[in-house]
């Protein structure tokens, strides 16, 4: 209730504004948001919102809201070119709502200088919704219509098929028949000569305009092309880009452009797994909301609003929120249709939560209920814990790959509170982050995230062991470190050579050591009975038990989230689940020492009975 009272409260603020404000297609598609004539999630309509204060003070800012400039560029696409593919196939190219939206904002916004006020734009819909033709569609006007001698257009995509589909959108507009005149005569703007498409058929490679010596081609992601002058950068399917290289040296190209250029990012929602993909989304809801202040950015975010999520499948009338083009070209059928198979199959009803009505999801099958991990991930205070009792766990990596150490508090009150460290090698790490899908660069230089590239080619011990000395020094009730064998050797040689004491814990039995206690932790799916050994089956539990509770936090950080969304659970005859490295999709050391740590912290816990104990405990009567 809280947040629709806040939407509504919103919408009448901005209702005011609207009263003063001009008629012209895009500002009343704004206008109509805000008043709530149109069906749009919180995104969308702080997107109209922001268009309608800039109106108002955007002078401020020299930014200038100019609708015969947005009138000339939403005139092209319905008088140059004819739809060609779906149920209105050579109907002209009428824009929907939301393109009129989208495009007039680009094109109608400028700074008092002419230009372009925007250089970036995200379009993030439901699929379905005619993003790439939209696409495809700005690539002519901006490269032969918009009045740019020279003018470079290119489409990319993670690899060249996926380029090649906005980019042949755009070849078939071309040899449509142009609105308004008669399909016999094959009236299009390449049989005018307006444009000469090289290449056959499907085989087009490239667009040229010879009035303006203007050219729009496609590029597969990471071509390169020397010294570029882009006018449009447009890249389609980011959700699927596996880094963002390309991205911005696009971007950067588009900087240093002097007159008008704009890169154009078109996606549906991505999974949280999709680094990439969400990246960008979030910095551009966050320019939408007004969190950060970026006036050459624009976004339009269509998802439906968290409080739809849980009814999203029976609710239709939320719907148009993710999908602006719902009754429009978009059947309500086809969509019916998917939510039917959905609500039997729990893969399926994940993945059209994340295409269709843009609810972030992780992989197809999260470890848990991503809904209850997202609810537990936030800021940890490590000063104001270091007097509480505290467990480590340590997961090394055998080679070049990633490293963890986790520390997990216990406050007085009985809550959890974990915190992850990580390391990895400089040598070959953009080949690496590549390979593992992960911005590993962006990560290593974002000095919020804990997340450190040594020299060489294999981890050296001695930082991690030089980091949990550190740590000791600042907190004064560490009990001991759960450790993977594996490797082990080699940081306890670590922490001799920096003058670390440390000492293997053998067994109660066993006479105690000198310095830090290590404990060993089992990785398998095998349960160890005797007394205070530590295994992943008990660990993973004790985990899942604090998450679907609610008493633990996990410090809120990308690269734990990204090990989360990679982690498959495996488990043995006796229903014993454990962590599995090799068939994970990608790395999930963080997850792994957090299951290790919450295990060590939680060890002397009572295990609460399972149905599988109860069952047992009869026969054994």
């Amino acid at each position: 209730m809280a947040e629709k009272s806040k939407g509504r409260s919103r919408r009448s603020s901005a209702a005011g504004i609207s009263k003063r404000l001009p008629s012209d297609p895009t500002t009343q598609w704004a206008r109509d948001v805000v008043d709530g004539r149109i069906v749009s999630g919180e995104l969308v309509c702080h997107a109209a919102e922001r268009h309608l204060k800039d109106i108002i003070d955007g002078a401020v800012r020299d930014i200038y809201w100019a609708p015969e400039r947005a009138e000339h560029a939403l005139g092209f696409y319905p008088n140059c070119l004819s739809i060609t593919e779906g149920a209105l196939v050579g109907e002209p190219f009428n824009l929907l709502p939301w393109h009129t939206f989208s495009a007039g904002s680009l094109f109608g916004w400028r700074k008092s200088s002419g230009r372009m006020r925007f250089r970036s734009g995200w379009l993030e819909t439901g699929k379905g919704q005619a993003k790439s033709p939209f696409m495809a569609a700005t690539g002519l006007y901006m490269m032969g219509y918009y009045g740019i001698l020279r003018a470079k257009v290119y489409a990319i995509g993670q690899d060249k098929a996926t380029a090649n589909v906005l980019f042949k959108d755009a070849a078939a507009m071309c040899r449509a028949p142009i609105p308004g005149t008669d399909p016999e005569d094959q009236d299009t703007l390449e049989g005018r000569g307006e444009v000469i498409i090289r290449g056959f058929l499907d085989n087009a490679f490239k667009i040229e305009h010879p009035a303006t010596n203007s050219v729009f081609q496609s590029l597969a992601n990471g071509e390169a092309i020397s010294g570029p002058r882009p006018t449009l950068v447009s890249a389609d399917e980011i959700h699927e880009f596996k880094n963002n290289t390309s991205i911005e040296t696009w971007k950067r190209a588009i900087a240093k452009m002097p007159g008008d250029a704009l890169m154009l990012l078109g996606t549906n929602t991505p999974a949280s797994t999709q680094i990439v993909g969400t990246s960008y989304s979030e910095y551009y809801q966050k320019v939408a909301k007004g969190e950060i202040r970026d006036d050459e950015a624009f976004g339009f975010v269509a998802r439906v609003d968290k409080a739809d999520r849980e009814t999203v499948f029976d609710n239709e009338a939320c719907w148009q929120k993710a999908l602006p083009a719902l009754g429009i070209t978009f059947p309500v059928e086809n969509i019916r249709g998917e939510v039917n198979t959905a609500r039997e199959l729990l893969s399926t009803a994940m993945s059209v939560k994340r295409l269709y009505f843009g609810i972030p999801t992780g992989s197809v099958d999260f470890w848990i209920a991503e809904e209850a991990w997202a609810a537990v991930q936030g800021p940890v205070n490590a000063v104001a814990l270091r007097k509480s009792k505290c467990w480590l766990s340590l997961d090394l990596s055998q080679k070049n790959d990633l490293t963890a150490l986790t520390a997990v508090w216990l406050d007085p009150e009985g809550h959890l509170w974990a915190k992850t460290w990580y390391w990895t090698t400089k040598d070959k790490l953009a080949d690496r982050a590549k390979a593992d899908n992960a911005p590993y660069e962006e990560w290593v230089e974002d000095k919020a995230i804990d997340f450190e590239a040594v020299p060489g080619a294999v981890i050296d011990k001695t930082f991690v062991a030089a980091k949990i000395k550190e740590f000791l020094s600042e907190n004064e009730a560490v009990e001991f470190l759960a450790f993977d064998p594996a490797g082990i050797g080699d940081f306890i040689a670590a922490c001799e050579q920096i003058g670390f004491p440390v000492w293997k814990w053998e067994g109660p039995d066993e006479p105690a050591g000198t310095g830090l206690k290590l404990v060993s932790h089992g990785q398998g799916t095998r349960i160890i009975f005797e007394d205070k050994q530590l295994c992943m089956p008990r660990s993973v539990e004790r985990l899942e038990d604090r998450i679907l509770e609610k008493t633990i936090t996990i410090e809120d950080s990308p690269v734990t989230y990204w090990c989360a969304g990679n982690a498959l659970l495996v488990s043995d005859g006796q229903k014993n689940r454990a962590f599995d490295k090799k068939r994970s999709r990608g790395r999930i050391d963080g997850l792994v020492t957090i299951a290790m740590a919450v295990g060590a912290a939680t060890m002397n816990e009572t295990s609460r009975p399972t149905i599988d104990d109860f069952l047992a405990s009869l026969a054994e009567t």
